[in-house]
């Protein structure tokens, strides 16, 4: 992304409509966000006030997939779909240290997400790293221009993370990852994470968010979102809560088991 396309992308934002990625990275922490974004945050925790442990639990569990995908699964190649805001561990940082030729192409329709990563990516100089502004409703051009950074004749990994609870009809958050994975070759794999329907609480609070005029949020039952694994092999220990999901010594397991948040992986046997 170039100068000028940043200032064209930057001068696009709404400050007044709070956006999905700087609410995440208000619960984070994080100081890109407006107080339109603030305010929705704060009406999510004051009705589920486990939405920050849920949020880190989440980014930590990026860190844990994109690790087993570099040592376990052999894949050097990510497409990370509705990215959010840069952060600390960000899927590049994480795949480059563990394997300097990784290639990562960004996805997000977010103005503001395309503006800081634009002028925070950085990578080795054996890998490659992208921005690309795209609607995950339109996955051909994703996958088109993912093309001019990735072979996508060799495996890549897919990450949906949170994104397709923006997909308000199931059939056609099914027809996104199907058409994602479709043409990638064997071995390529497929991350999601997402929240359930399971904690009234925090259904009632993603109520909250999407009356705030953030994109609603669809939480669906854990038997929807392991469907979206349809087709492809799950890995152990299948789609658990995600501090469930193969924690290791630097990020052990203790607590938040009860997270009303799922995450999986899957490979592409063919």
């Amino acid at each position: 992304m170039t100068g000028q396309d940043e200032a064209s992308e930057a001068a696009s934002i709404d400050p007044e409509v709070p956006h999905s990625a700087r609410i995440f990275d208000f619960w984070l922490g994080g100081k890109d966000h407006f107080e339109a974004d603030r305010s929705a945050g704060e009406q999510v925790l004051a009705a589920f006030p486990g939405m920050t442990e849920l949020a880190r639990a989440s980014r930590e569990f990026v860190g844990r997939v994109v690790r087993h995908l570099i040592e376990e699964e052999g894949v050097r190649q990510f497409l990370d779909v509705g990215t959010g805001l840069p952060t600390a561990g960000s899927i590049h940082e994480v795949a480059q240290q563990l394997a300097p030729e990784a290639r990562i192409v960004y996805v997000d329709h977010d103005p503001l997400v395309l503006a800081h990563a634009g002028r925070l990516l950085t990578w080795s100089p054996e890998g490659a790293s992208a921005c690309l502004h795209a609607d995950a409703r339109d996955p051909d051009r994703i996958l088109a221009g993912a093309s001019r950074t990735l072979d996508l004749d060799e495996p890549v990994g897919v990450m949906l993370m949170g994104l397709l609870a923006h997909i308000e009809r199931y059939t056609e958050a099914r027809a996104i990852v199907h058409r994602l994975m479709q043409d990638l070759p064997p071995g390529s794999c497929l991350a999601i994470r997402d929240g359930t329907d399971t904690d009234e609480a925090y259904s009632a609070a993603m109520r909250r968010y999407g009356e705030s005029g953030a994109l609603p949020c669809r939480l669906r039952s854990p038997e929807e979102i392991t469907r979206f694994f349809s087709g492809l092999e799950l890995v152990e220990p299948g789609v658990v809560p995600v501090p469930l999901w193969r924690p290791s010594a630097r990020q052990p397991a203790a607590g938040g088991a009860g997270l009303p948040v799922l995450g999986g992986v899957a490979r592409k046997l063919w």
